[in-house]
């Protein structure tokens, strides 16, 4: 596939030095090392290595990524290694997607709190499905579910939120007997979202109690507890959103959905459109609108921009794909074979190792743009080094 014809990182290569200087008392570590490293990404600052085609003898120069998570060029290859380690996980039946939305004043604070309120977000969000899943007047079985969490709105602005993808039903509590949620429904919807909005709020209320909140600017005078009280109470009159989506057409619609979901970025380089005096143009997506007049473009100054794509950056270390329940990492393997069993699967016969895989089966990891064959690494350049001319065929004596 080509390259797109405008990248996030020609924007940041263009006007991030400047911004950078201009900006710099209010710009975290973290977030000039996003900038950084989607600046350098696939260009000889980070090195690379010359390849030759087996076939055509063509050469090429190939630079290295820098594989930041933030990165929109970085995150096809670890999406795809992902699903694949995912795909031994799914069953065979309906899986439903439930999508978890703080309400706009949490996401205000959630932007000095991070790590604090995103981790509210996804244990409390689990927390919910899985307690009311084993709630008898409702399921009564225990779930297994997959958290994802997106900080953005299709405009860039700040929108945290968890995507769940949940199997349609559950172990019984005494894990003698599979539960089946009814076709076409798992939870309802106004329940998750009551218990959502309790759990959430006193668990961001102890959090306060507890000094783990920071406040800035105009929400400084929260950190007085009074106040604080005071800001929380509205909240708990309105509604939170809890969406329930209809179940996937089956385990590959839910691969699909997970691919373009679980490793997504702020904004992709496919959805930008132009950039010049104006600012940056791009599609976004109006949810709000009628559905024909939903795919919108929106033009932003270049420092807008840029403030917005980094209104993202995650605290070092956060993990944004979480596992719960039957799918937590601790019991994974052992809940899903006894899921099998209870379904009556059968088991899908042992792949073979990797290194005792016939080497035709293997792809190649570089492949010739002119005839499809597969290319080889002739040369590597270490990070910074000057490319040299692509090194003479020797012609054998």
């Amino acid at each position: 596939m080509g390259r797109p014809a405008l990248e996030v990182a020609d924007i940041f290569r263009v006007h991030g030095p400047a911004w950078r200087q201009a900006q710099h008392a209010h710009l975290s570590l973290g977030q000039l090392k996003v900038m950084s490293a989607i600046e350098q990404c696939r260009s000889a600052a980070l090195g690379g290595h010359v390849l030759r085609c087996d076939a055509c003898a063509q050469i090429a120069i190939a630079y290295n990524s820098c594989r930041n998570r933030h990165c929109p060029k970085c995150q096809a290859r670890a999406a795809r290694r992902w699903l694949e380690a995912r795909q031994a996980d799914l069953l065979p039946l309906d899986y439903y997607h439930v999508v978890f939305t703080l309400p706009a004043p949490i996401s205000a604070i959630a932007y000095y709190n991070k790590a604090v309120i995103y981790d509210l977000l996804f244990e409390v969000a689990a927390e919910t499905l899985r307690t009311i899943a084993a709630d008898p007047k409702h399921l009564g079985a225990q779930i297994g579910v997959t958290l994802v969490l997106h900080t953005w709105g299709s405009a860039l602005t700040h929108h945290p939120h968890v995507h769940g993808i949940v199997p349609g039903g559950g172990l019984a509590p005494d894990g003698t007997r599979w539960v089946a949620c009814k076709p076409g429904f798992f939870l309802p919807v106004r329940v998750l979202s009551r218990l959502f909005r309790r759990r959430f709020l006193e668990e961001l209320h102890q959090a306060h109690r507890s000094g783990r909140l920071q406040f800035f600017g105009e929400f400084v005078g929260l950190a007085d507890a009074r106040a604080f009280a005071a800001w929380l109470a509205p909240l708990r009159e309105v509604e939170w959103v809890v969406y329930a989506k209809r179940p996937f057409a089956g385990p590959a619609a839910v691969l699909a959905y997970l691919s373009r979901y679980t490793h997504r970025v702020a904004i992709s380089n496919q959805r930008l459109l132009a950039l010049d005096a104006r600012g940056v143009t791009f599609r976004w997506k109006d949810y709000r609108a009628a559905r024909t007049t939903r795919h919108k473009t929106m033009t932003l100054s270049v420092d807008e921009f840029m403030r917005r794509f980094l209104l993202h950056v995650l605290p070092g270390g956060f993990h944004r794909i979480r596992h719960y329940g039957l799918l937590a990492n601790a019991g994974r393997r052992e809940h899903l074979a006894r899921a099998r069993e209870l379904l009556h699967v059968v088991p899908a016969a042992t792949e073979s190792h990797p290194l005792e895989a016939p080497a035709a089966n293997i792809a190649p990891t570089f492949v010739c743009p002119h005839c499809g064959a597969a290319m080889i690494i002739i040369e590597i350049f270490a990070r910074g080094e000057p490319i040299r001319a692509p090194p003479a065929l020797r012609v054998a004596a």
